[in-house]
C-alpha cells in the first residue's frame, strides 16, 4: 500500500503500523501488527490476518482512549491542556490541538479528523485484504477470518460513527485508498448514507462475532449490539430534536420513533442475552472514612486495572503498562506533582459537587455555599463548601470520582508510596498536621475550582504517570442501561424495567430508588436519566456529545447574547465566564465541527459546514 502524503487518509496511517513489543501478558497487545508486506510474503494465514487487525486495533485505540478531554465540552469537568504522547502516535497526536473548553472548540479539531480517517484507511486495509483471502480458506480457517474481518468492520464503524458525530455529512470510503486521485475530488457523504453503512458495519459485527473476544481487548457480540444501539439512538436523537446547522438534513418524527424503537431492542438484548452484570454486582461497597483513602467505594475501583476485564466493560481497549510504551496517560492527566509528577490537565468544576444527591433523601441536598477557609467557622459551618463534613452522606460516587479539602490519596515517586497526601485547594505542597500526624499536602496548584478528581488516580505505587496498564472502556454496561431507559422512555413513557435498570446504578452509588415523582412522567424520567448519565459517566467523555445530541447547549450555558454563566471555586471566586454576549451563529458553531480547511484546499469538492461559511 502507498503512502498517501498530505492527504486526510494518509497523515495518519503510520499509527496502525506501530509495533509492538511481544509480552507473555495474554490480551491485545501481545500481538505483532504488519508493516507493509507485499500479498506474496502475507495474507496467506489466519495468523497473518490477525496480525493486521492488531495494526488496525493500534490505530484506532488512540482515537478513543483519551475521549475524557471531550468532558471538557460539558459543564462539570475543566480541561485545560492535553497530555503529550505516552508512545500510543507519533509526536502530536490525535488529541493535540483540540480546544476542550465549554465553547469556541468545534473550529479545532482538524488533525483529529484526520487521525480519524487514518484509522478507516487502516482498517479498510484488513477488511479487503482478508475479504480476498476468504475464496481460497479452508473450512476451518474460514470463521477465523471472517472474525477478524468483524472486528475490523466494528472498529471502522466506530471511526465512522465518531465522525458523523461531529461534522455530520463527510465522505465515505469503504475501501483501501492509494492515490491522491482517489480523494482529490471525493464529496462528502449524505450523513443519511454514512449511518447505514455504519449499521451494516455493526450488524455483520453482531453476525460474525464470538460472544466474547477471544483475548481481553477484542470484541464480542454484546459491542456490536450496543454500538449499533447507541447509532439507533444518536440519530433518533438527532432526528427529534433537529440538526439545524446540517442544512443537508430533514429531521423525521417517525424516523426518530423508528430509532429509538430499534436502540431499545438491540440494548435490551445486551442487557438480557449475555449474563453481564455491573462490576461486583452493581453493589456500592463501602464509603470508609472522612479524609482517608484506605477504603474507597466499589466505583472508585471500576476505573482501577483490577476492572479489566470485568462483564461490565462491554469493550475496551488495552494499554501495556510499565516498559512497554502503551501505557494510558490517565493519572498524568487528573493527578498533580504529588504523583509521579503528573500534570493535573483534567479536573473538575466545582459545580458537580451538588450534583451528587443524599443517601437518605435520595435527591439533591441543599447548595454549598462558598467559603474562604479563613471566614470565622468557614471550616465548620453547615453546607460551607470547605467544611469536610458538608460532604457526608452522599452518592458513593462522589468519594470514588472527586477530592476536596482534606481528602488523601497516595503520594507516588519513582513508582514507590510516598504515603499519604491531603488536598487542600491552594495550599499546595506544605507541611501540615492532621490528627497529630505531618502530611505534605497534595501539590495540585493547576486546578482552580476547589476539587481534583480522584477517579482514575492509581492509589498504589508500581506504575509511572504515563505507564498505566488500565483498558479504557468504549462501552460499559451502565452506559447501556441509561440508554436503554431513554430510548424505552422516549417511545412509551417511564417502564417498569427501565426504572429498575436506574434504580440498579444508583444503587452503586448507594442511593435508594428513585421517589414516584421522579418516574411520573416522561420529563421528570429523562430528567433523572440525565441526572445519573452526569454522575455515572463523569470525565469519560459522554456530556458534550450528550449536549450536542439533545439541543442543550442554551439550556445549559442560557440564549445567545446572554450574561453566560459563571464557573466558580469553593472561595466563592468567580473563574472563568462562559457564553457571555455570545452571538447565535457562535452557538451554531458548538453544534457542529469545521470541516479542515486545508483538506478543503486540497478538495474543491469539500463542502464547509454552514455556520463555518
Amino acid at each position: 500500500m502507498k503512502n498517501i502524503s498530505s492527504k486526510i487518509l494518509v497523515f495518519s496511517l503510520i499509527v496502525g503500523l506501530t509495533l509492538f513489543n511481544s509480552s507473555c501478558t495474554k490480551d491485545l497487545l501481545d500481538q505483532v501488527p504488519t508493516t507493509e508486506l507485499g500479498a506474496a510474503q502475507f495474507w496467506q494465514t489466519e495468523a497473518d490476518a490477525t496480525t493486521a487487525l492488531m495494526g488496525a486495533y493500534a490505530a484506532v485505540r488512540p482515537l478513543f482512549d483519551r475521549d475524557y478531554y471531550f468532558d471538557g465540552h460539558g459543564e462539570y469537568v475543566r480541561v485545560r491542556g492535553v497530555s503529550s504522547t505516552s508512545g500510543n502516535l507519533q509526536k502530536g497526536d490525535a488529541y493535540h490541538g483540540g480546544n476542550y473548553n465549554p465553547t469556541g472548540y468545534a473550529g479545532s479539531f482538524d488533525k483529529y479528523y484526520r487521525f480519524l480517517y487514518g484509522g478507516v484507511n487502516r482498517t479498510n486495509y484488513v477488511i479487503e485484504n482478508v475479504r480476498k483471502m476468504l475464496p481460497t480458506a479452508s473450512a476451518a480457517s474460514k470463521p477465523g477470518l471472517e472474525t477478524v474481518i468483524a472486528e475490523a468492520r466494528l472498529l471502522r464503524g466506530m471511526v465512522y460513527f465518531r465522525l458523523i458525530s461531529m461534522w455530520g455529512d463527510v465522505p465515505y470510503m469503504g475501501n483501501i485508498i492509494y492515490s491522491n486521485s482517489e480523494v482529490e475530488n471525493l464529496a462528502r457523504t449524505p450523513m443519511a448514507q454514512v449511518k447505514d453503512s455504519i449499521m451494516a458495519d455493526f450488524t455483520y459485527a453482531f453476525d460474525k462475532l464470538p460472544i466474547k473476544g477471544s483475548v481481553l481487548g477484542r470484541a464480542g457480540k454484546p459491542a456490536a449490539l450496543a454500538f449499533r444501539g447507541k447509532l439507533h439512538l444518536f440519530w433518533a436523537s438527532w432526528n427529534k430534536f433537529g440538526w439545524p446547522e446540517m442544512d443537508t438534513f430533514t429531521p423525521s418524527a417517525s424516523e426518530a420513533t423508528a430509532s429509538y424503537t430499534a436502540a431499545a431492542a438491540d440494548f435490551k438484548a445486551v442487557i438480557n442475552n449475555y449474563g453481564l452484570k455491573l462490576f461486583r454486582n452493581g453493589e456500592p461497597g463501602e464509603w470508609g472514612t472522612m479524609g482517608n483513602a484506605d477504603v474507597l467505594p466499589n466505583y472508585f475501583y471500576l476505573f482501577q486495572p483490577i476492572a479489566n476485564g470485568d462483564p461490565e466493560m462491554i469493550m475496551s481497549f488495552t494499554h501495556g503498562g510499565t516498559g512497554t510504551g502503551q501505557g494510558e496517560e490517565l493519572m498524568r492527566d487528573v493527578a498533580g506533582r504529588t504523583h509521579e509528577g503528573s500534570q493535573c490537565w483534567v479536573f473538575p468544576y466545582y459545580e458537580i459537587a451538588d450534583r451528587y444527591q443524599s443517601i437518605t433523601t435520595g435527591d439533591f441536598a441543599e447548595k454549598l455555599i462558598p467559603m474562604l477557609p479563613t471566614a470565622t467557622g468557614a471550616r465548620t459551618k453547615l453546607n460551607s463548601a470547605v467544611n469536610p463534613a458538608s460532604y457526608a452522606n452522599r452518592d458513593y460516587r462522589m468519594k470514588a470520582s472527586i477530592m476536596w479539602d482534606y481528602e488523601k490519596s497516595i503520594g507516588l515517586t519513582s513508582l514507590k508510596s510516598t504515603g499519604y497526601a491531603p488536598f487542600i485547594y491552594k495550599t499546595w505542597n506544605q507541611a501540615i498536621k492532621i490528627d497529630g500526624l505531618d502530611y505534605t499536602t497534595y501539590n495540585t496548584d493547576a486546578s482552580v475550582y476547589g476539587y481534583v478528581f480522584r477517579k482514575f488516580l492509581r492509589n498504589y505505587g508500581g506504575l509511572g504517570r504515563s505507564e498505566g496498564d488500565y483498558a479504557w472502556p468504549v462501552m460499559r454496561l451502565a452506559d447501556v442501561f441509561l440508554m436503554y431507559a431513554e430510548a424505552t422512555n422516549e417511545i412509551s413513557g417511564p417502564q417498569a424495567d427501565a426504572i429498575a435498570l436506574v434504580d440498579q446504578i444508583r444503587k452503586r452509588g448507594n442511593l435508594p430508588a428513585l421517589k414516584p415523582e421522579k418516574t411520573a412522567s416522561k420529563e421528570a424520567f429523562f430528567a433523572a436519566i440525565e441526572q445519573e448519565r452526569i454522575i455515572e459517566l463523569l470525565g469519560e467523555g459522554q456530556r458534550g456529545f450528550d449536549l450536542r445530541r439533545w439541543r442543550a447547549i442554551e439550556r445549559v450555558w442560557n440564549p445567545p447574547y446572554g450574561l453566560g454563566v459563571w464557573r466558580i471555586d469553593t472561595h466563592g471566586a468567580n473563574r472563568d465566564r462562559y457564553y457571555q454576549n455570545l452571538s447565535e451563529r457562535s452557538y451554531q458553531q458548538n453544534y457542529i465541527f469545521r470541516i479542515p480547511p486545508g483538506e478543503r484546499d486540497r478538495n474543491p469538492n469539500l463542502t464547509q459546514n454552514t455556520p463555518w461559511l
